[in-house]
């Protein structure tokens, strides 16, 4: 382990400028985890990946070393329209509300990040307010921590409540956890949900009672964004609700798995000590095996793929049907929307979206099945990725019948007519 158990004492340097140990630290964690999953962490495009992870996980966690109150002080300032106690512009007890701030956070039980959209409402008290765009950095000093959701709510909430002073704060998120699954439950799930939601408050003064009429007011203004007192999940079920690691059956850490990479959970820990946390903190003692199964999913898959023979030639997949027609009388195929995940290579994070392939079979044979694509999309997928490379891999793999469309503007107009709307636009 080297560094990540003795601390690393040279000095570093990127563009001529120094590098800080804690960047350093993630670097050389970063290579045992590459390491782990079999790769070699000089080939091209994972050279710079150790940097750019350590470069996004600080600037992610930057929150550890932000101090609310320097964002507040000096941003107060009295309220207009205020006469004998009754305002005019927010006023006195009138409630300020700023909506849809759009942030993200790194789960603690994880690691991976999420985003949120987070709603904020207060009621002034002594004639004092704060500029509105504070509230979205008050924000997002917590979200720049390692979170989940309900202590995110509270945080900001509390946050609010000692730096403004106002009769009562309220802090509403929606949040959306991406949900990974592992090569095996892919095949079974074809209906696989991509993202977990959940809707999570937090109130404290006059907002302090769940039930109270400040509550009605601030709800009612939300409404409209399909914010419900019913899809609020109370304190104690957002945690056995949330993070997949907590709540998929699949995600269990199987002791075989932790105790056979001892070397990247340790990694995985050095990058929580380097962040600025203690990972020995109750709600981080799993977290780093968490991660390494997750991250083990990527490593040079042995997924077997039932190709249908695919492997001995296209001709063995394209067998006449009885009614064979001429060889020149072909029909397009379309198979749309077959689901992919993999992980970004450059920075180790995960990603996902669908696939659409065409092709021409000639009239009498049978077409290839919408099964054998989506594993060929599955093999490529779950491995460290560039979409480019991805989108190649697919088509060379089953390029005897795709090659028309390289090589035919006409075809390849005709398949790109039959994919959705806001999506072949976007295809270059």
């Amino acid at each position: 382990m080297g560094s990540l158990d003795e601390g690393h004492l040279c000095v570093e340097f990127e563009n001529g400028i120094e590098k800080e140990p804690e960047t350093i630290a993630i670097e050389d964690a970063v290579k045992v985890l590459l390491q782990g999953l079999g790769e070699d962490i000089n080939r091209e495009g994972l050279v710079k990946t150790p940097l750019r992870v350590a470069k996004a996980l600080r600037e992610g966690t930057r929150g550890y070393k932000q101090k609310v109150k320097d964002i507040v002080q000096g941003a107060l300032f009295p309220e207009v329209g205020v006469h004998d106690g009754v305002g005019h512009a927010g006023g006195v007890g009138g409630l300020v509300i700023v909506r849809d701030l759009d942030l993200f956070s790194y789960c603690e039980s994880c690691l991976l990040p999420f985003q949120f959209k987070c709603h904020v409402g207060y009621v002034p008290s002594g004639q004092r307010v704060v500029g509105l765009s504070k509230l979205s950095r008050v924000a997002d000093v917590f979200a720049k921590r390692l979170q989940d959701p309900q202590r995110l709510a509270d945080e900001i909430s509390s946050a609010l409540h000692h730096g403004i002073k106002p009769a009562g704060v309220a802090v509403i998120l929606e949040c959306l956890h991406i949900h990974f699954p592992n090569v095996e439950s892919v095949f079974l799930d074809s209906k696989h949900q991509g993202w977990v939601k959940v809707l999570v408050s937090s109130g404290s003064g006059v907002f302090g009672n769940e039930n109270a009429d400040a509550w009605v007011d601030f709800l009612g203004l939300l409404k409209f964004r399909g914010v419900t007192v019913e899809k609020i999940l109370t304190k104690d079920s957002t945690k056995q609700s949330w993070c997949p690691s907590h709540s998929s059956p699949m995600a269990k850490i199987p002791p075989e798995l932790v105790a056979a990479n001892p070397e990247m959970v340790a990694a995985v820990a050095s990058i929580l000590g380097s962040l600025g946390e203690d990972p020995s903190r109750k709600e981080l003692v799993e977290t780093p095996g968490h991660f390494v199964r997750w991250l083990m999913n990527f490593h040079n898959t042995k997924l077997e793929m039932k190709l249908n023979g695919f492997a001995c030639g296209i001709t063995d997949l394209l067998k006449p049907n009885g009614e064979v027609g001429s060889l020149n009388n072909k029909h397009m195929h379309s198979e749309l929307n077959l689901s992919f995940w993999s992980q970004c290579e450059h920075h180790l994070l995960p990603f996902y979206g669908v696939v659409h392939i065409g092709y021409f079979c000639p009239k009498g044979f049978n077409h290839i099945g919408k099964s054998l694509l989506q594993s060929i999309v599955h093999f490529y997928g779950f491995k460290l990725q560039v979409q480019e490379r991805l989108t190649r891999q697919i088509a060379e793999t089953v390029s005897s019948i795709l090659g028309q469309f390289a090589t035919d503007p006409a075809a390849r107009a005709m398949f790109l007519e039959g994919i959705p709307d806001g999506t072949a636009s976007q295809i270059s």
